[in-house]
């Protein structure tokens, strides 16, 4: 069987094997290499066509025979095709998967003002993508360039923000290489990062109520265009959407907020069985990682130490991929928690009616009442949640409304 992957210094992150299978029924691997070993591995040519991730879009280059007139333009090569001589041609497949995010979100950027934040091999593909689309000015923000992250102020009148550096990619989560406070005129927003599915960027461009989108329907139109290249077929454009919103559901995680009692471990744990994912409790691990019961942590510390720590073990779990997560009741009482959620997971609001919620064991519903800290919270719930399910039912019609609701 031939062997193909994708090559790439850390690729724990990568939704690519996922996508792959869906493309076609081939051998397909990460090869996770450090920068010292990319010429002895280059140079052995164990595979039959890769594709290529940061950060060795353009050091590949110097190892192909031949180049595409694409990836020759660019200066930039994202896929490899080796040849029945051995000899290697490379290809960039990332232009075709930057024009499907801006048709996605419809932004033509025709006469407006661009900025691209990084100077590798992804930068060098949008820029060539923008610019075949009659773009007004691209400007490539880099470290050390004429422009750079110090002169940001020189650039407040782009109209569109395209990140392609690797800043707030998974596992670093909630990184920005820029602050949308400093560009006014900004009108939409591209991050190429796809995992985490809303990068801190683009939460900051969606509370602005700015058009934006993450780089997972880019990843699998180049991934549909570089199995093209791999099984020397066509593939209908179709699966591009069927495979993106595949994955989405994969990868998403399912996060449950709601009253104390309200069924959210319960439920979790259920649904969890159902779908076949891990489940994850933040008052579990609290008293795991503590040793101690969340009662005594309250009584003890105060709710004050209590949030810190469930903020903590919220950043820690929200960074996850399709993990099922039950959350404590007050969990959204803390505004710094919603972009930890938003990020990566859908918010689903477990809501069963005050009188059904008990207070045995749980302090602050016996400090406040259970009636006062539900009407408190509920406009929070809501506010937070995705999907508003009643848990009043059974556990099984519970657990079907949830997916009914997320359509798995």
């Amino acid at each position: 069987m031939k062997t193909f992957g994708l090559l790439g210094e850390t690729l724990s992150h990568s939704f690519s094997p996922q996508i792959h299978a869906c493309l076609g029924s081939y051998d397909y691997r990460l090869f996770e290499v450090r920068p010292g070993d990319v010429h002895a591995f280059m140079m052995r040519r164990d595979f039959d066509g890769i594709n290529v991730t940061i950060p060795y879009k353009k050091t590949v280059i110097p190892y192909c025979d031949t180049l595409s007139e694409m990836a020759r333009h660019i200066g930039s090569v994202n896929t490899i095709l080796r040849r029945k001589d051995g000899s290697l041609h490379g290809y960039n497949t990332d232009a075709d998967g930057f024009d499907t995010l801006l048709r996605k979100i419809g932004y033509d950027p025709a006469g407006k003002k661009a900025l691209i934040l990084g100077s590798g091999g992804s930068s060098a593909t949008v820029k060539a993508a923008l610019e075949d689309k009659d773009c007004g000015e691209v400007v490539v923000i880099s470290r050390i360039g004429e422009n750079n992250y110090q002169n940001l102020h020189l650039h407040k009148d782009a109209a569109l923000i395209v990140n392609t550096t690797p800043v707030g990619m998974y596992p670093n989560n909630g990184a920005s290489p820029v602050s949308l406070d400093n560009f006014p005129a900004c009108k939409a927003v591209i991050d190429i990062i796809y995992n985490p599915a809303k990068t801190r960027l683009l939460l900051d461009a969606e509370e602005r109520g700015i058009r934006h989108i993450g780089g997972l329907p880019m990843l699998v139109s180049q991934a549909k265009r570089a199995s093209e290249l791999f099984q020397n077929k066509p593939i209908s454009d179709a699966l591009v959407d069927e495979i993106t919103d595949k994955i989405t559901k994969q990868t998403r995680n399912i996060l449950l907020i709601g009253m104390p009692s309200s069924g959210k471990t319960t439920i979790g744990i259920r649904l969890a069985e159902m779908l076949d994912r891990e489940f994850l409790d933040t008052d579990a691990m609290i008293e795991q990682k503590t040793g101690r019961s969340i009662p005594d942590i309250i009584k003890t510390d105060g709710e004050e130490a209590f949030r810190r720590l469930e903020s903590e073990t919220l950043s820690e779990v929200g960074k996850l991929s399709g993990k099922v997560i039950a959350t404590g009741g007050g969990i959204v009482t803390i505004p710094e928690n919603l972009p930890l959620i938003r990020q990566n997971s859908v918010c689903v609001f477990l809501n069963r009616d005050v009188g059904k919620l008990k207070s045995d064991g749980r302090p602050l519903s016996q400090k406040y009442g259970v009636e006062a800290l539900f009407q408190a919270r509920l406009p929070l719930y809501r506010a937070w949640c995705e999907h508003e399910i009643d848990s009043n039912q059974s556990i099984g019609r519970t657990v079907n409304a949830v997916k009914e609701a997320l359509k798995l």
